[in-house]
């Protein structure tokens, strides 16, 4: 499962794939690519879902920033990899990003970036509507650190602002190992 943005990622991903399997490093099995969009940036998930060839470009409006290429450049590659290997192109609501943002910190401890909650999420919708097989082993490309996107989960972020500097670090540290569960240094 790939996020994309202007594709290339994904289209790499499958090169890589078949070289490893070319030069004999890794058994020649079958694999499924899978690509991932934002609903408000999803130009190749709507070719993909209406059988194109070619990527119309659109305007973005994602809470997905890293994702939003509009007229994403290896789009049609992107089609012809996903096709080839049985996979899907998919995209999902800035809420389900959000969501999904949630899941990966509560449940895995990893706090991505809206990237990372677009693969996700995408990757739930296909389990629920039959796309993914729940049984077979699955990656999910996770490229993009949370804090990079942290308003948008601000609301759930527990997070004081410090003054950039040593000794404000250092005081806050003193503060927090006074505090019940504090990390302290």
């Amino acid at each position: 499962m790939v996020p994309i943005a202007s594709g290339a990622q994904l289209v790499k991903i499958d090169k890589a794939f078949r070289e490893l399997v070319q030069l004999g490093l890794v058994e020649d099995t079958p694999y499924r690519v899978f690509g991932a969009q934002a609903t408000g940036c999803s130009p190749v998930a709507a070719a993909f879902r209406e059988g194109h060839d070619v990527v119309q470009p659109v305007r973005p409006s994602t809470i997905a920033k890293s994702l939003a290429i509009g007229n994403p450049a290896d789009g049609p590659y992107v089609l012809d990899v996903v096709r080839r290997t049985g996979g899907v192109v998919a995209d999902v609501d800035d809420v389900s990003v959000v969501s999904a943002m949630r899941l990966l910190a509560a449940s895995a401890g990893i706090f991505g970036e809206t990237s990372g909650g677009v693969t996700l999420a995408v990757l739930r919708s296909l389990l629920v509507s039959g796309q993914l097989d729940p049984e077979a082993d699955t990656v999910i490309i996770n490229s993009g650190d949370g804090l990079k996107t942290l308003d948008v989960v601000a609301d759930m972020a527990n997070a004081t602002p410090i003054r950039p500097t040593l000794d404000a670090f250092i005081a806050f540290e003193a503060s927090s190992a006074r505090q019940p569960g504090g990390r302290g240094l």
